[in-house]
């Protein structure tokens, strides 16, 4: 399976990373010694299941590498802009691939082994977007002071992952992307794409996971499935100073024990 990082974006003045990041991506920003999106490659690198990584939002020059071949894209202008842009680089140039793994690059503390089940579990269900939460009780048993958002649902109480496996054949539904890129930037947008009745649900607490799995899919029109993961490093992404530290921290005691 090919691998499409995101790498895009430069905290700008005011926001809460641009006195640790100062003009630079935050995916290179140090991290126990190496770069936060390094620690991400290193572990593509070793996985049995990935063949080809492609870096976007960067280049060349940020000196990142992989022991798999390494490719770079510039920005697209936006997230969904940078995910079609991948999605449709690799339909192209590997016509076999039939999905493809998609992470953010500021979750370092994923291994070789997460990266290893969350494919692996994708593959079983082999929907066009396979999501991962992670448990409130995984996260704060994993990372305590993570201080991530959740959401309560009626059955269970979770937050986003940051790696996903998203089907090459989705890059084809244009109509889908015209929605979701011009719902990105208003919430009144987001709220009718999922519809206000979703929405309305989730906040009273009155609908299960596999319940907002399977409306949400009819509602974008989308084979989707939600995967718990039991690993809370898919979700432990770094967005605040805080959590940057705690990244920091734990990286350099896992280099340690190394």
């Amino acid at each position: 399976m090919n691998a499409v990082l995101l790498a895009g974006g430069i905290p700008k003045s005011g926001e809460l990373l641009y006195e640790e990041c100062q003009g630079q991506s935050k995916a290179l920003l140090d991290v126990a010694g190496k770069p936060m999106a390094q620690w991400l490659l290193d572990a593509l690198g070793e996985s049995e299941h990935i063949s080809n990584v492609l870096v976007i939002g960067l280049d060349a020059s940020s000196a990142l590498h992989c022991t798999k071949p390494l490719r770079f894209m510039p920005d697209g202008g936006g997230l969904l802009e940078n995910i079609l842009l991948g999605i449709q680089y690799i339909r192209a140039h590997s016509p076999d691939s039939t999905h493809v793994l998609l992470s953010s690059t500021d979750i370092p503390s994923v291994t070789t082994e997460i990266i290893d089940w969350r494919i692996e579990a994708a593959q079983e269900a082999s929907a066009e977007l396979d999501y991962a939460v992670v448990e409130r009780s995984t996260m704060e048993t994993r990372f305590p002071d993570a201080k991530r958002s959740y959401i309560r649902l009626q059955d269970i109480e979770i937050c986003g992952g940051d790696m996903n496996i998203i089907s090459v054949n989705l890059a084809q539904k244009t109509d889908l992307w015209g929605r979701l890129v011009a719902a990105r930037k208003s919430v009144r947008r987001q709220a009718a794409l999922l519809g206000y009745d979703l929405l309305l649900q989730v906040l009273a607490r009155r609908i299960s996971l596999k319940q907002g799995e399977e409306k949400i899919s009819r509602r974008l029109g989308v084979k989707g499935r939600v995967v718990v993961s039991p690993y809370a490093e898919l979700a432990m992404d770094v967005d605040k100073p805080e959590q940057l530290a705690i990244m920091r921290n734990d990286l350099t005691l896992q280099a340690g024990i190394q």
